[in-house]
């Protein structure tokens, strides 16, 4: 289940890695973001191996849209479940946006044919 979510960044909590029981190392890199909503949420997000990368450049109060999938598992009768983030991207704030809607160049536009005339459209309406 592939989902996206647009939100500030509020917190990065610290790098944590280790060794798998079969010997691979793993880190894990989590960080929240707050939505911007009238009631706003806070979701707190995974990143896994290389993907803790993601969050190279970025900082604390940048505007982000976050790819993610959601997962869960069962432990001895209890279900967790997990937002497991795979990209990141910034997010220009909406009053900081240029215009609301981007403008067509009309410069680009072909010049009408020439040689062509003007005829109305004949119709059969008596009115």
């Amino acid at each position: 289940m592939a989902l996206d979510i647009r939100g500030k960044l509020i917190q990065v909590l610290p790098l944590q890695s280790g060794v798998s029981k079969a010997g691979n190392e793993w880190s894990k890199q989590e960080f929240v973001i707050e939505t911007d909503e009238q009631f706003p949420k806070k979701a707190c997000f995974i990143l896994f191996g290389n993907k803790v990368s993601l969050l190279a450049g970025f900082k604390v109060g940048d505007q982000v849209e976050v790819s993610f999938n959601l997962e869960s598992r069962e432990f001895n009768g209890k279900w967790y479940t997990d937002a497991n983030a795979w990209k990141i991207n910034p997010v220009q704030p909406a009053n900081e946006k240029q215009g609301s809607a981007p403008f067509a160049d009309y410069g680009e536009l072909p010049p009408p044919p020439m040689d062509t005339e003007y005829e109305p459209p004949t119709s059969d309406l008596p009115f």
